[in-house]
């Protein structure tokens, strides 16, 4: 059976994650993307439109766009993403032949110290974002099952991340990289990421799925190793206890795995990330 060709709107494609997308998908489907802060680039590029979380109509958007599938990896205030997410949701209530995928987090279930969490698992969060993801959740699943996809994610890195470009700025100002010792985690990279999503994609899959390593690590050696592939030889550290116990922040899949082909460790994530050309 041919696989639906999408019309695809991403909403933060200026982004790193959002950006990341795009470019893996731009040369498969017709896509479009967004953007916030003015560049020259994206201003002559006819696939780019610039919009306002705060101010901008998100369904005039996706109107004049006619997208068959919208991909939400959103930043900005908060209350903000939830009136947006919001009004995505009442348009798509009317539109069944849009499908959404939306970018979560693991911190859904940050509430949750003792064990990975699995995609059926109950969310809760003690943090602002983790409720953040959890409202907007909750509000796309209300759509028909086929309507939408869930993407959780553990910790994304790339080298034009933030987390990577902290690390090396806090190295040049000597100011000690924080290291969670008790902090058990899995972890993915941009690529990998948009490899899954693609996916996802291409065979119409819909449901909560699950983008990280299949092994854990602890927050400490996965950022001492990253230092070191960083070429960070006198890093200084600054410890972190949360708990005096070991504490999980992992997204593991049991019931949407992905073919063999796209899952991957923590090690292929650090390999991937500096492989030599």
């Amino acid at each position: 059976m041919k696989a639906k060709k999408h019309r695809i709107l991403i909403l933060g494609a200026s982004g790193f994650l959002g950006h990341s997308i795009y470019k893996e998908l731009a040369p498969y489907y017709k896509t479009f993307g967004t953007y916030h802060t003015d560049s020259k680039n994206l201003k002559s590029n006819k696939h780019f439109y610039k919009y306002s979380l705060e101010s901008d109509d998100i369904v005039s958007l996706i109107e004049s766009v006619k997208p068959s599938l919208i991909i939400s990896a959103l930043k900005g205030p908060f209350p903000a993403q939830v009136l947006v997410h919001r009004h995505i949701y009442e348009y798509l209530k009317g539109q069944s032949k849009i499908k959404i995928i939306f970018l979560s987090s693991a911190n859904v279930f940050d509430a949750y110290s003792k064990y990975p969490s699995y995609e059926n698992d109950t969310r809760l969060s003690n943090s602002i974002y983790g409720h953040l993801k959890i409202r907007i959740e909750h509000q796309l699943q209300k759509l028909p099952k086929r309507q939408w996809v869930v993407l959780r994610l553990p910790m994304v890195f790339g080298l034009k991340s933030h987390r990577i470009q902290e690390i090396k700025q806090l190295h040049q100002l000597e100011v000690p990289i924080e290291l969670f010792p008790n902090l058990v985690m899995n972890v993915c990279s941009a690529h990998r990421m948009t490899r899954q999503l693609h996916y996802i994609v291409n065979r119409n899959k819909y449901g909560i799925f699950h983008c990280g390593s299949t092994d854990l690590v602890h927050h400490e050696d996965f950022i001492k190793d990253l230092s070191e592939y960083l070429g960070i030889k006198t890093a200084k550290y600054k410890f972190v206890y949360t708990t005096n116990d070991e504490r999980y922040l992992a997204v593991l899949p049991k019931y949407n795995a992905l073919p063999k082909y796209l899952q991957f460790k923590c090690q292929d994530v650090l390999s991937e990330l500096f492989k030599t050309p």
